[in-house]
C-alpha cells in the first residue's frame, strides 16, 4: 500500500496530466471537450460584447485564454503571449463583422480611420516589438492594471464627459493613433477598449466612437497577429497546434462564434440603454483584472 505522501503526490500528478491532456494530445476528442466548450463560450461573449459595448472582444478573450491555458498546463513563459496573439487573431474577424454592422448604420468616421492608418501601424510595430521582449508575467500585470482602469471608467464614467476636442490634424492626432495602436496590440485588444473612451472624451459621440473603434480593430489586429506569429516562431514551450504565438485550435473555435455574435451586440447597442450592462460588465472586468494581477507565474 502506498504511503499517504506518495499517494497524494501521485494523485496530484494525475490531475495535472489530465489537465494537460487536451493540448498534449489534440487528437483525443473526449479530452478536448472541456477546452472546446470554454473557448466557444468565450467567443460568444467576446463577440457580443464587442458589438454591444464597443470595448473590444480582447478584453474578454485575453484573461479567459490566459486562465484556460493555465488550467491545461501551458508553460507560464509563453502563456500570456499565446493569449494575446490568439486574441488578436480572432479580433481580425470580429472587427471586420462589427465594422460592417456599424457602417451600415452610418456610425464609422471614415476620415478619421484613413488619417490614422500610418500612425496606428507604427504603434502596432512598436507594441509587437515590446511584447516580444517582455516576460509573460510583466504582460499579465500590465493587462491587469489596464483592465482595472477600464472597469473603473465603465462603472463610474459618463459618456457626456469631455476634456478637449479631437485634433483635426498634426502631430498630436498622429501620436494619439500610434499610442492606441501600440497599447492595444501589446495587450491583445482590438482598439475599442482604449479608443472608445478616448474618442468620447475628445468629443466624438458614443455611437460614432464605437463604430470607428471597430474599424480601428481591423487596423490593429491584422498586422498585430502577423507580428505575434513571427515573434513566436521556434519558441519551444508552445503547445501543439500553435503558429508562433497564435493557437490555431483557439482561433478555429473562437473566430466563427465571435463573427456570429458581434452583429447581435451591434444591433442591440442601437436599441437599448446600456448603463446597467456597462456596470455589470465593469464588475466582471474588475474581478478578472484582480485575478490577473494576483495570478502566479
Amino acid at each position: 500500500m502506498l504511503a499517504p505522501e506518495r499517494s497524494l503526490g501521485w494523485s496530484r500528478r494525475r490531475r495535472r496530466a489530465a489537465r494537460e491532456a487536451p493540448l498534449q494530445d489534440p487528437h483525443s476528442i473526449v479530452a478536448l471537450l472541456p477546452f472546446v466548450a470554454l473557448l466557444l463560450g468565450a467567443g460568444l461573449v467576446a463577440g457580443f460584447v464587442a458589438g454591444l459595448i464597443g470595448v473590444g472582444g480582447g478584453i474578454v478573450l485575453v484573461p479567459v485564454l490566459y486562465h484556460v491555458f493555465e488550467h491545461f498546463g501551458v508553460d507560464p513563459n509563453v502563456r500570456m503571449h499565446l493569449a494575446v496573439g490568439t486574441s488578436l487573431s480572432t479580433i481580425v474577424f470580429t472587427a471586420w463583422r462589427s465594422m460592417r454592422a456599424h457602417r451600415a448604420r452610418g456610425a464609422v468616421d471614415e476620415a478619421l480611420l484613413r488619417s490614422w492608418i500610418a500612425p496606428v501601424l507604427f504603434g502596432v510595430l512598436v507594441g509587437v516589438a515590446l511584447a516580444s521582449v517582455l516576460g509573460g508575467r510583466v504582460l499579465a500585470l500590465i493587462f491587469g492594471g489596464v483592465a482595472l482602469g477600464v472597469a473603473l471608467h465603465m462603472a463610474l464614467g459618463n459618456a457626456e464627459w469631455r476634456v478637449a476636442e479631437l485634433p483635426q490634424a498634426g502631430l498630436l492626432r498622429s501620436a494619439l493613433g500610434a499610442a492606441i495602436g501600440c497599447c492595444s496590440v501589446l495587450l491583445g485588444l482590438g482598439g475599442g477598449t482604449l479608443a472608445v473612451p478616448t474618442l468620447t472624451l475628445l468629443g466624438v459621440p458614443i455611437r460614432r466612437a464605437v463604430g470607428t473603434a471597430a474599424g480601428l480593430g481591423l487596423l490593429i489586429s491584422l498586422p498585430g497577429t502577423l507580428g505575434f506569429v513571427l515573434a513566436g516562431v521556434g519558441v519551444p514551450e508552445r503547445p501543439p497546434l500553435s503558429l508562433g504565438y497564435v493557437n490555431l485550435l483557439g482561433l478555429a473555435l473562437i473566430a466563427p462564434v465571435t463573427m456570429l455574435a458581434a452583429p447581435w451586440g451591434a444591433g442591440l447597442a442601437h436599441a437599448v440603454p446600456r448603463v446597467g450592462l456597462r456596470r455589470a460588465f465593469a464588475l466582471f472586468l474588475a474581478v478578472t483584472s484582480v485575478r490577473m494581477l494576483l495570478a502566479d507565474g
